[in-house]
């Protein structure tokens, strides 16, 4: 329930709080007066597209507040997962709009996304306004409003036939996806297999590309290297049979240097060093000997390797630049074409599954359609019989439920079919109701869902009672009152009959200083409200009858709201 309206700068009112209560509350005031800011400002709320020509002339920016007592615990979860938090039992939302275009929305207390903020007051509260009285001419408007009526005969297997539905819809789009890329999957097959044989032929090992280019370098200059390591030899050991070489001059430097240690400890160091020097030469010698001995000339082995290079290039031109490369393409390759080889799997995989879900669809659909067939009966015997009470006692009202293909909401095509004169065949309710008869019909279909659901949200009513007076305007009085019974109602009206019924009125009062108009809006009770009703039934003069008649008004519906509201399918079953 919202407990406090707050609007600043917001078309022609300045600033102005309504203080609302449970039962029925209701605006009036002038024509221009601002009486449409109420429903604006809660719109708003509720997410409503911001206009930076409803902000105030001469103001920077529009806001509005809303305060909301006792929030549903799912509510309370969801302010807490947008990091607001509640004010002890109360719930602030807030809409700023500026003149230059930008829009801002907190929740309690906490800065949100518009629709963040929206979908938490939707579930707080509904506005009926013209956009609602237009919605009720679709079908799919009116099948909504024949699900809420059959509520758990239909809602529990409605949900789970969505849930199978969206299975459905992805799993025909990845059908037609799979049976579409069918050729150009197995032209990548076939590709991917040739790749991934040739390489299978050749088998290259990792770096074995460098590997062979070193060893053949090596055995092409075989010549230039022995001639190289025999130099080498010379140098170390000198000729065969001859003095000289390194070692031969190490050997002489190490007898001398023995001498100078024997004699002079001080030279214990260069005797350590010089034989030091004498084994690592000795050791490298014969390293040299053998890598000597080791380098022979081998044409056979030159052309093994020749072909086996060969054999690499053809890979490395296709798959790489390197058999490492050409090892990683392997390695992607056998991947992609697992997932390529499972997609004809995949498809009887789907197939198989789209038979299944089609079945569980058309039986749940059934099961959905027959409840909505019982239910519509129901719902629109009791429609008539409020809009007999509405003046309309001629009215028929029909929910048309006929079988369709399977869709998202079921198999059911539900068109609402309407006739308010005996003799005429019902026919499309945007077809043939008019104006204040669609308002009457709206009113009807939430009197009795709010009988029947104990909806204890709030429902503000814009033009409810539009192309309407006299007995029908008391009537709608009447019913908005029965449904405050259920929930809190707020009402924009200019009938004066309307008004009557309400538990709290507010005046939207103009004032014009020859420049700007400026809208106030304040409570009347008592003499206040008499005198509201007569200037609303008798235009600017009140007169002393008109007042008597406005104090008539008032007696007479608070009379006609101590009678019997609507029952709920539950009462009626047990006064049965």
């Amino acid at each position: 329930m919202i407990s406090e309206l707050r609007i600043t700068n917001l078309g022609v009112i300045n600033s102005a709080t309504i203080e609302l209560d449970p039962g029925l509350t209701v605006v009036t005031g002038e024509t221009g007066a601002g009486k449409t800011m109420i429903v604006t400002g809660m719109g708003l709320l509720l997410g409503a597209r911001s206009d930076p020509k409803a902000v105030r002339l001469g103001a920077d920016q529009a806001r509005v507040e809303g305060v909301f007592a006792g929030p549903e615990r799912g509510t309370k979860a969801r302010v807490d997962e947008l990091g607001g938090e509640l004010d002890g039992d109360e719930l602030l939302v807030a809409r700023q709009v500026t003149a230059a275009g930008r829009s801002r929305t907190w929740v309690g207390g906490a800065q949100v996304p518009v629709g963040a903020g929206s979908a938490v007051v939707e579930e707080l509260i509904t506005i009926h306004g013209q956009s609602e009285q237009l919605r009720l001419t679709s079908p799919d408007r009116q099948r909504e409003l024949l699900d809420a009526y059959a509520g758990d005969a239909v809602g529990p297997a409605l949900i789970d036939y969505r849930e199978r539905y969206a299975e459905r819809q992805r799993a025909r789009s990845e059908l037609a996806e799979l049976t579409e890329q069918a050729q150009s999957r197995a032209r990548e097959i076939d590709l991917l297999r040739f790749g991934l044989t040739e390489i299978e032929k050749v088998d290259p090992q990792p770096s074995e590309d460098a590997e062979l280019a070193a060893e053949a370098t090596r055995l092409q200059r075989s010549d230039d290297l022995r001639q190289a390591a025999a130099q080498a030899m010379l140098a170390l050991a000198g000729a065969e049979d001859e003095a000289g070489g390194a070692m031969s001059a190490v050997a002489e430097a190490r007898k001398e240097i023995d001498i100078l240690a024997a004699t002079d400890p001080g030279a214990e160091k260069l005797r350590v060093r010089i034989h030091d020097l004498g084994y690592a030469l000795t050791e490298l010698t014969s390293e040299a000997a053998d890598y000597l001995g080791g380098l022979e000339a081998d044409p056979a082995r030159l052309e093994q390797i020749a072909e086996r290079r060969a054999d690499l290039a053809t890979l490395t031109r296709k798959y790489g630049n390197d058999c490492d490369q050409v090892l990683a393409w392997a390695a992607e390759a056998a991947n992609r074409l697992t997932g390529l080889e499972s997609g004809d799997e995949r498809i009887d995989e789907l197939t198989a599954r789209l038979a299944v879900l089609d079945g569980e669809l058309t039986e749940l659909a059934g099961t959905i359609g027959a409840a909505r067939r019982t239910a519509a009966e129901q719902f629109g015997t009791l429609v008539e019989s409020e809009l007999a009470a509405l003046a309309m006692p001629h009215a028929r009202l029909t929910f048309a439920v006929t079988e369709t293909d399977l869709g998202p909401h079921g198999a059911d095509a539900v068109e609402l079919l309407f006739s308010a004169n005996p003799g005429s065949e019902p026919r499309g309710l945007g077809k043939v109701a008019s104006g204040g008869e669609l308002s009457r019909v709206r009113l009807a279909i939430e009197v009795i869902l709010a009988a029947e659901s104990g909806n204890r949200g709030t429902f503000v009513f814009d033009e409810v009672d539009a192309g309407v007076g006299g007995k029908v305007a008391v009537e709608i009085g009447r019913r908005l009152a029965g449904l405050a019974r259920h929930a809190q109602v707020v009402v924009v009206t200019h009938l004066a009959q309307v008004a009557a019924f309400a538990d709290r009125h507010y005046v939207v009062i103009k004032a014009d200083d020859g420049q700007v108009t400026t809208s106030g809006i304040q409570p009347v009770a008592d003499d206040q409200r008499a005198a509201e009703l007569a200037r609303m039934m008798a235009g600017l003069d009140t007169t002393d009858s008109a007042l008597a008649h406005a104090r008539e008004l008032i007696e007479t519906a608070h009379q006609a709201k101590a009678a019997k509201a609507p029952r709920s399918r539950k009462k009626r079953a047990a006064a049965k």
